[in-house]
């Protein structure tokens, strides 16, 4: 990845992929997105049209197919963590080479997957801070005024990491390269705990949890804080708090989106693997373990 111009895959063009694939295509890179018959042809057939208030409304042509092909510099993987299994065939590790593998992926158990399919050193996790969703097969509806993108992998190359940092920050994309793999997936997973179990559990918005049940999220923040610490990551609860009590208290979680949709949750993904860690580092987390069971126990 040397040159200035990349050629990126994009497995799964929702609303991160489709995304982060109009904007690296209108950047100037080539962009080649995998997905099914359907959505694969209205790609290729109308690009990728997006509305936001930060990149304006646009529409860029991209590539699409069924199938990786080809090698390419790097590939996205933007799928939720329930499709992720049926997903990657569609880039068969022959294929891919020794492209970059960049998993937007929630949880913090997805690198090691990866690593065991692919080669380890190729797979650079990524966090992603930005809410958009995906209309229509290539329509795409950016409605935050961020898209912050954290990039680490702590077998990667640095050099190589910088590299796809700078195409995502010329393409409008504030990108991190973070040298701790662990530090930056607890960061996000210690927030995101907490953000998607309460407000999918009660059905209710950000600010009707801070209101309602302030006592459950403070205790859930602290237990998410320490198995974060735990593991190698940050723990700071009132840092934490402060961050939800600064967000507009209309605002949903995406696992809150999807059972309102009737999709498949991430539970496990999030709230699985959070216990998981909690059990492997003897760190009680009664919260998270009550709220898990119940969700599971509404058929989640």
């Amino acid at each position: 990845m040397a040159h200035n111009k990349l050629t990126v895959a994009v497995l799964g063009p929702g609303g991160v992929g489709g995304l982060l694939a109009a904007l690296l295509a209108r950047a100037g890179h080539r962009v080649i997105c995998l997905a099914g018959d359907t959505t694969a042809h209205t790609l290729r057939t109308t690009g990728i049209h997006v509305r936001s208030p930060r990149y304006g409304d646009f529409t860029t042509p991209v590539e699409a197919d069924t199938e990786l092909r080809e090698p390419v510099d790097a590939c996205l993987i933007t799928v939720k963590h329930t499709t992720l299994d049926a997903a990657l065939p569609r880039i068969p590790a022959p294929t891919l080479g020794d492209a970059l593998l960049v998993p937007f992926l929630n949880g913090v158990e997805h690198p090691a997957h990866l690593r065991s399919r692919y080669r380890p050193h190729q797979v650079a996790p990524a966090v992603i801070r930005v809410e958009s969703t995906r209309v229509t097969p290539g329509e795409i509806e950016h409605t935050s005024p961020f898209a912050e993108i954290d990039l680490t992998g702590d077998p990667v190359p640095r050099h190589r990491l910088d590299t796809l940092a700078t195409a995502f920050t010329t393409a409008g994309l504030t990108t991190r390269v973070l040298d701790d793999e662990a530090a930056a997936l607890w960061a996000k997973m210690s927030f995101l705990a907490p953000f998607a179990l309460l407000t999918t559990r009660y059905s209710l918005p950000l600010g009707d949890i801070r209101t309602h049940h302030r006592d459950e999220l403070t205790a859930l923040v602290a237990e998410s804080a320490a198995v974060s610490r735990a593991c190698g990551g940050p723990a700071d609860p009132a840092e934490a708090l402060a961050r939800f009590d600064a967000f507009p208290p209309g605002t949903k979680s995406s696992m809150q989106r999807d059972a309102e949709a009737g999709r498949t949750l991430e539970l496990d993904a999030i709230g699985g693997a959070l216990l998981r860690a909690a059990e492997q580092h003897d760190v009680p987390t009664p919260v998270a373990a009550k709220l898990v069971r119940e969700l599971r126990e509404a058929g989640h």
